[in-house]
C-alpha cells in the first residue's frame, strides 16, 4: 500500500504540469487579452481626443514600436509560450512567486490569501452543515423508505439538486432579502459596515450614565460578541444555503442507498435471525459500514480553503476566493487566474490522495495494489 501512494504522489506532477500548460497556453492564445484592452483604450482615448497631436501615436493612431515592445513586457508577452510557461513555474515553484495582478500590480499570492478568511468559513460552515443534515436525512429515508416522508424528501432534494445555487440565491434575495416580500436577511456581503465599529459601539455606553446603571454589570465586551455572531449569521444564511444545497442533495441519496444495501446483506439477516433489535442492527452493524462511502469524502475537506463558487459570491457580493476568481477570468487577469487554478489543482489531488487513505483506514478489506 505504501507503494501505491508514493506512486500516486509522483503522479501528481506530470497531472499538476499537464493542467498548468494546458491552462497557461490558453491564455496565451485567447483573444481579447491585457494587451488587445491596452491598446482598445489607447485608440478609444485617441478617438475622443481627435487622435492628433500626441508625441505617442504613429499615423493612423497606432502605438509606436517601441511602446508597444514596452507593454508586451510588462504583461510578459514578450517571450514565446513555452519560455513564458517555464519562467512562470520556476519562478512558483522555487521563489513561490505567481506574478502581479494584471488590473491591480499585486501579488497574486497576497490578493489569494487575503481572501482564504472568507473562503474557510463558508467553505467549513458548508462541508459540516452539508453532512450534519445529509446523514441524519439520508437515514431517516432508508429506513422509511417508500413512505409518505421519503416521497417528500425525495422531491424537495431533487428540486434543491436541479436548481444551481447561483440560481437559488437569486431566488431567495427576491423573496428573502428585497423587501419586495420579506426583508429578513441584507442583500448581499460578507458583514455589515459598522461590523468592526461593534465593540466601539457598546463602550460608547459606558460613558452614559443611566445605560451604565441599567445594565450594572454586564460584560459589554460579551454583549459586543454577540452583535458580531449575530451581524455574521445575518449575511451568511443564504450564501451558505446556496453553497450546501447541491452537494446536501448528492450525499442524502448516497447515504440513503448506501444504508439500504447493506441492511440487504447477509450480515445483516443474520443479525435479524439471531433475535437483535431492529434499531440495534440498523445504528451498530449496518451503519457503520454504510458511513464508509461517506467518510471517505472527508478527504476533499483540504478544498475548503478554497471553497467559494463564482456564481453564487457574485450574486451576493461576497469578497471571497469565488468573486476574486470571477472578476480575474472576465478581466483578463491571467496570472490571478493562474494562481487560483495552480492552488485549486494541488488541493484536489492532495484531497483524492487523502481519500484513497481514509478509505483504506476505514475499510480494513480495501487494499491498494
Amino acid at each position: 500500500m505504501t507503494a501505491y501512494f508514493i506512486r500516486r504522489l509522483l503522479l501528481m506532477i506530470p497531472t499538476f504540469l499537464g493542467v498548468t500548460m494546458i491552462a497557461f497556453m490558453i491564455t496565451r492564445f485567447l483573444p481579447g487579452g491585457p494587451l488587445e484592452q491596452e491598446l482598445m483604450r489607447f485608440r478609444m482615448a485617441q478617438a475622443e481626443s481627435g487622435g492628433g497631436g500626441s508625441s505617442m501615436t504613429q499615423a493612423g493612431g497606432e502605438l509606436p514600436q517601441e511602446a508597444l515592445d514596452e507593454l508586451k513586457k510588462a504583461f510578459d508577452l514578450d517571450k514565446p509560450a513555452p519560455v513564458a510557461y517555464k519562467n512562470w513555474l520556476t519562478r512558483m515553484i522555487f521563489d513561490l512567486d505567481m506574478g502581479n495582478s494584471y488590473k491591480t500590480r499585486e501579488k497574486v499570492w497576497d490578493a489569494i490569501s487575503a481572501r482564504f478568511p472568507i473562503s474557510i468559513f463558508f467553505g467549513l460552515t458548508g462541508f459540516v452543515l452539508a453532512y450534519g443534515v445529509s446523514v441524519p436525512l439520508g437515514i431517516a429515508k432508508a429506513i422509511r423508505h417508500s413512505s409518505r416522508f421519503d416521497f417528500i424528501s425525495s422531491a424537495l432534494v431533487f428540486i434543491g439538486y436541479s436548481i444551481p445555487g447561483w440560481a437559488m440565491g437569486a431566488l431567495l434575495l427576491v423573496f428573502f432579502a428585497s423587501g419586495q416580500h420579506l426583508d429578513w436577511f441584507p442583500l448581499g456581503g460578507f458583514e455589515s459596515n459598522s461590523y468592526d465599529d461593534l465593540p466601539s459601539i457598546v463602550k460608547k455606553w459606558e460613558d452614559i450614565d443611566d445605560v451604565s446603571d441599567d445594565f450594572g454589570s454586564f460584560d459589554r465586551e460579551k454583549m459586543s460578541l454577540v452583535s458580531k455572531v449575530v451581524d455574521r449569521i445575518q449575511y451568511s444564511v443564504l450564501p451558505v444555503f446556496c453553497y450546501m444545497i447541491g452537494s446536501f442533495a448528492t450525499l442524502t441519496v448516497l447515504m440513503k442507498n448506501s444504508l439500504m444495501d447493506n441492511v440487504g446483506q447477509d450480515y445483516v439477516r443474520t443479525a435479524f435471525a439471531k433475535g437483535l433489535s431492529p434499531r440495534r442492527v440498523i445504528f451498530y452493524h449496518a451503519l457503520r459500514n454504510s458511513l464508509i462511502p461517506i467518510a471517505t469524502g472527508l478527504g476533499h475537506a483540504l478544498s475548503v480553503i478554497m471553497a467559494g463558487s463564482y456564481l453564487i459570491e457574485k450574486v451576493f457580493n461576497i469578497k471571497g476566493i469565488g468573486l476574486l476568481g470571477f472578476n480575474a477570468i472576465v478581466g483578463y487577469d491571467y496570472p490571478l487566474v493562474m494562481g487560483i487554478l495552480s492552488i485549486n489543482i494541488m488541493l484536489m489531488l492532495f484531497g483524492n490522495i487523502l481519500s484513497d487513505f481514509l478509505y483504506a483506514l476505514i475499510d480494513p478489506r480495501v487494499r491498494f495494489e
